[in-house]
């Protein structure tokens, strides 16, 4: 495909992107991906010379007897993926989701640039990471007790960790009402997650005053 009709897909993304945030901004709904994990399997004759495709690629990371993976990075989209010579793959680092084949196009081509025979790449979602915002307090020991399905241990993590079972995500709650939701593996699965977190924490009374400068607490992630 050319690049100018890539950029044009891009470009059409990217307002679909921006109708959906302006409606999930509309129904109070605050969140946003931060991680993209999928796994790749690709079909091999033999197993994967690594070395070989560090010889031909300098800017890719090899080290065996640290990591039994090469570590290879791609700009556009930005995503990092990880190699091994059974023909596995992860794919980490990615915004969207609908980004990875264009990843794993891209590393395909690399690989077969270094003399190596794959074909037949198939990809799986395996977790989306979001960070979000209920824009309010929680009451955590109040929540730990009404929210089936929740833990909470002060003493050993700050955040409360709920487990939704429907749709199946895992959540960390932080007094300040951020959030991060894992587990799913369709965006649509966090929006719904998140708004569906939203309604709880208020149905269930642990919400409580809203946010002040002094309450925020950010998150960091690793």
């Amino acid at each position: 495909m050319p690049e100018e009709e890539i950029e044009d897909i891009d470009e059409e993304e990217e307002d679909d992107d921006d109708e959906e945030e302006e409606l999930e901004a509309e129904e109070g709904i605050d969140y946003k991906i931060e991680n993209v994990v999928a796994t790749v399997v690709v079909e091999i004759t033999e197993k994967i010379d690594l070395t070989q495709i560090a010889r031909k690629h300098a800017d890719v990371e090899y080290n065996p007897e640290r990591f039994p993976g090469l570590v290879m990075r791609i700009e556009k989209p930005r995503a990092t993926i990880l190699i091994f010579s059974t023909g596995k793959m992860v794919v980490t680092g990615l915004r969207k989701a609908r980004e990875a084949p264009r990843v794993v196009e891209k590393v395909v081509k690399n690989i077969r640039k270094a003399g190596i025979k794959v074909s037949n790449p198939e990809i799986t979602i395996q977790n989306i990471v979001a960070s979000g915002d209920l824009h309010t307090n929680i009451d955590l020991n109040m929540a730990a007790i009404v929210m089936e399905f929740a833990m909470y241990e002060p003493e050993v993590f700050p955040g409360l960790i709920y487990r939704m079972p429907d749709p199946k995500t895992v959540f960390l709650i932080f007094s300040t009402g951020r959030i991060v939701c894992t587990g799913a593996k369709k965006k649509e699965i966090v929006r719904d997650a998140v708004r569906k977190l939203n309604q709880q924490v208020r149905e269930l009374g642990v919400a409580k005053k809203e946010l002040s400068n002094t309450d925020y607490e950010d998150i960091t992630f690793i």
